[in-house]
């Protein structure tokens, strides 16, 4: 059997598009040992693919992080069979809050050497160790507390169209980064009561361990993330302290979970929380765009890459064989990140 997808990619999109069978788009991750993740890769290819499985699954030597869908009616067997993989028994699984099945277009299972891209030498320091595992409601109750620092565990372009009131947001680009960089801003309160949070819980988990390594006494958790958080709220009534979107990494780029839009364009600063990649596929920068803007650069996210999808695919690779136009990554992702709009207006 082929173990690996070989269709195309825009075939694979639009056949996704056009399946009408009702699929439910799922995350879930564990830190487990596999001694031999290649041959755990290929049955997981293997057997997932009989489910009708579609999906980014990453697997390394300390466990298993998976995103997601799965036809509504393969779940209940899909539950069965995880259950009996003693990897993977119990797992608890997060359900996307909003979904219309068009989360992933085909399965994708990669070896990696971390399941989250860290920098930490796991063997310095007792990575079994994390913090208090916080329901809802025990998150809720424990942000009302004097004090009580709450701290965004996700990347720039994830808290700036949503977050819980009140939290700290690094402005990093990567979860590496971010570790050092809390590790840093809290070094004068390590006896303060720290809650932490991401989109699942797969990055608390080391988080947590990492901080209390460092000295800090009151590690505290989401567990199950902002995902997990929204669906107890709603279940059981309570509180939702988090402001806007969530940002997921598929095909639907978010999930709302409050109707507050916290973020703006970044070419013309109306409110808005719509993230698009650029149309110039050389470029396929990550930004927010509003609709306005979304017809005024042809979806893209400056004038010149708008001017490079109109040429011609013999041009377009002519100009991108040198870096005569890479420089719109490089100023939006450095520390002194300029809005969009400013790079408009100034080409």
């Amino acid at each position: 059997m082929i173990l690996y997808n070989l269709e195309n990619k825009a075939v694979l999109k639009e056949r996704i598009k056009n399946d009408p069978t009702p699929r439910t788009t799922i995350s879930f991750y564990r830190y487990t040992p596999i001694d031999n993740p290649q041959d755990f890769r290929d049955k997981l290819y293997i057997d997932w693919s009989k489910f009708g499985v579609l999906g980014r699954i990453y697997l390394a030597l300390e466990g298993i992080n998976a995103q997601f869908s799965i036809p509504n009616k393969k779940l209940s067997d899909f539950k069965t069979y995880l259950d009996n993989n003693e990897s993977l028994k119990d797992m608890p699984l997060k359900i996307a809050v909003e979904d219309n099945g068009k989360s992933f277009y085909k399965l994708d299972i990669k070896i990696k050497h971390k399941i989250v891209a860290d920098g930490l030498d796991d063997k310095a320091f007792d990575t079994t160790n994390v913090g208090n595992h916080l329901t809802a409601k025990e998150w809720n109750q424990y942000m009302a507390e004097k004090d009580t620092i709450v701290v965004d565990m996700r990347n720039y372009y994830e808290s700036e169209i949503g977050h819980f009131k009140g939290a700290i947001t690094p402005d990093v680009d990567t979860f590496k980064e971010e570790l050092q960089v809390v590790k840093e801003e809290l070094k004068n309160q390590k006896n303060t009561k720290v809650l932490l949070y991401c989109t699942g819980g797969v990055r608390c988990e080391k988080a947590s361990a990492f901080l209390k390594s460092e000295g800090f006494t009151d590690v505290n958790q989401l567990y199950g993330g902002i995902i997990d958080y929204a669906r107890q709220c709603q279940a059981e009534n309570l509180e939702n302290k988090f402001l806007g979107k969530n940002f997921v990494f598929d095909e639907r780029l978010s999930e709302k979970i409050s109707n507050d839009i916290i973020a703006k364009c970044h070419q013309c600063d109306k409110p808005c929380d719509t993230h698009t990649n650029c149309a110039n596929n050389h470029c396929h920068l990550l930004f927010i765009q509003c609709t306005d803007c979304q017809k005024k650069y042809d979806g893209c996210c400056t004038p010149h890459c708008q001017n490079v999808i109109k040429l011609s695919k013999d041009q377009q690779k002519e100009i991108y064989r040198g870096e005569k136009y890479s420089y719109n990554k490089q100023i939006y992702r450095s520390r002194l990140r300029p809005k969009l709009k400013d790079i408009c207006q100034n080409i």
